[in-house]
């Protein structure tokens, strides 16, 4: 087939930009004749931003032309807020391609995209009723989070007009979804996937040195909770990733077997996952579908996790187990006993690389994709 990729890039990157590359080079593996078009929020002042977002888009032309040189098949679109804007998915349509739009968080509705703040789950925003984030300031500046507002219910109904299929990455994202006014008889589920390259041949958690946490070090992700089950089970933590919340946690860490291990590429987070445990994803929020999660799988590390968003789907079919997201005692009893049980880490991470594999390997990745591109 032959698919263009059109994403907006965010200021940090994060998962949704792996997801875009690794799809990308999933089709193109498969023999597919794939075009990556990209535009990046880092490069451009807030007034360009707020101009782009409030008018659907800037210059659709560009996607429209890309589409008709390589006579696009699909136009597959990830983020497309701000430069991008429902303009690019009707110039693509226009070329006769068939529109994908794959949601990726709350982004339609959710000015800052997670459905959380202030230390708790919300969905107060949903379809077009983008007020509440105007009023809760959660883009910041009232300029900004006004911006937002109007622009995010302006664009809704034009993005789900102008898109042929919606993806989401999984069951429990598609039935979030809904409470944001998304037809979900129009949302595939399609997980995010680790390649094949690389997944691990065979478990090395029975040789442990430490518990990790990776990921963005921000309230909602829960790194205070693994940092406290740590220092109450006595077990070594591995800090991987940076974010506004460093201080603080650095501070609770302190006089307990914490090492910050600061932002890694994939070469440092393999290397640090060759050593680990167990890892600890306490998240708050309702995750999506966490990469750092698949990664513990795919190198056979067992995974201690949260009860929310779709953790629970990922991990208890791979053997993992879920925990209340706030209870720390659980988390510190889970955590010791794994830690006493080296043979139980490794008869633990063989299964979970086993069902991973199947699960969120390559090849369903691939057929996936067919499924949803013949759909649309």
């Amino acid at each position: 087939m032959r698919v263009l990729i059109v994403h907006n890039r965010y200021r940090f990157p994060g998962g949704e930009e792996r997801s875009v590359a690794e799809i990308s080079g999933l089709l193109q593996r498969r023999g597919h004749d794939v075009r990556l078009l990209e535009r990046d929020s880092a490069t451009v002042g807030g007034a360009r931003a707020a101009r782009a977002l409030l008018a659907g888009g800037e210059d659709p032309r560009e996607v429209a032309e890309a589409a008709r040189r390589m006579w696009a098949d699909v136009v597959h679109a990830h983020n497309l807020h701000p430069l991008f804007g429902w303009r690019a998915l009707a110039a693509a349509r226009d070329t006769g391609a068939r529109t994908v739009l794959h949601l990726h968080n709350f982004r339609l509705s959710c000015a800052i995209g997670v459905a959380y703040r202030d230390g708790r789950i919300c969905h107060s925003c949903g379809a077009r009723n983008t007020l509440p984030g105007l009023i809760h300031l959660c883009r910041g500046s009232p300029g900004e989070a006004g911006v937002y507002a109007a622009g995010l219910a302006r664009q809704y109904p034009h993005l789900l007009a102008q898109a042929d299929r919606l993806v989401a990455p999984s069951r429990s994202h598609r039935e979030l979804l809904a409470q944001h006014g998304v037809p979900v008889q129009r949302v595939s589920v399609l997980p995010n996937f680790v390649a094949d390259a690389d997944w691990a041949k065979s478990s090395r958690a029975d040789a442990g040195e430490y518990a990790l946490f990776a990921g963005r070090l921000v309230e909602e992700k829960g790194a205070d909770v693994a940092i406290a089950a740590a220092r109450a089970a006595g077990v070594p933590l591995a800090v991987a990733g940076s974010g506004p919340d460093e201080a603080r946690l650095r501070a609770l860490a302190e006089g307990a077997d914490v090492r910050f291990l600061g932002w890694l590429d994939a070469r440092g987070m393999a290397s640090v996952r060759e050593r680990a445990a167990v890892l600890l994803a306490p998240s708050r929020w309702e995750e999506v579908s966490g990469f750092t999660v698949l990664d513990a799988l795919a190198s056979g590390i067992p995974v201690l996790a949260s009860d929310m968003g779709a953790l629970p789907e990922i991990v208890e079919p791979a053997w993992g187990r879920v925990l209340p997201a706030r209870d720390v005692d659980a988390w510190t009893a889970a955590l010791a006993e794994l830690w006493g049980d080296p043979k139980g880490r490794r008869s633990r991470g063989e299964a979970a690389l086993e069902m991973a594999r199947e699960r969120f390997g390559e090849e369903r990745a691939h057929a996936g994709l067919m499924e949803i591109y013949g759909g649309a």
